[in-house]
């Protein structure tokens, strides 16, 4: 298979991945931390009506959500990328920011929630899963 499409396939591998995870943390996070009573949390427009009500506490699961699917994407694109290059795992990184300055123009959230989640959670995220995976033994085949 040439390279390119191993480096592309990486990297559409870790986005799947990490939207797997990013969703879970989303759909586990409103057991763990419900949200504020009386909100909708099952429509933009009732996300958007009620975000105001959202105490820092709120914000935990999202940030995690998109800091760890970001982590795992990136990790499952460079164990997947030959020679372990940084190229598919930045990618997951940005295309993930991307949608997190998407999500940040659709949902006023906080500004410090939206600060913090663009600056820490994304690139930071791509790079320490690019650093995890890119020292991890490569398997062997006989």
């Amino acid at each position: 298979m040439p390279r390119v499409v191993r480096l592309v396939a990486a990297a559409i591998a870790g986005l799947v991945l990490g939207s797997v995870v990013n969703m879970g943390l989303v759909m586990v996070g409103g057991s763990v931390i419900p949200p504020p009573n009386g909100v909708d949390v099952t429509s933009m427009e009732g996300l958007k009506a009620s975000l105001h009500l959202f105490e820092p506490k709120h914000y935990l699961f999202p940030f995690l959500a998109h800091a760890l699917g970001t982590l795992i994407g990136a990790m499952v694109a460079t164990l997947l990328t030959p020679g372990r290059t940084s190229g598919p795992a930045v990618a997951v990184g940005v295309l993930f920011l991307l949608g997190g300055i998407a999500n940040a123009v659709m949902l006023p959230a906080a500004l410090w929630f939206i600060g913090v989640d663009l600056v820490l959670a994304y690139l930071p995220a791509a790079w320490l899963g690019y650093r995890l995976s890119k020292g991890a033994a490569t398997p062997t085949t006989q």
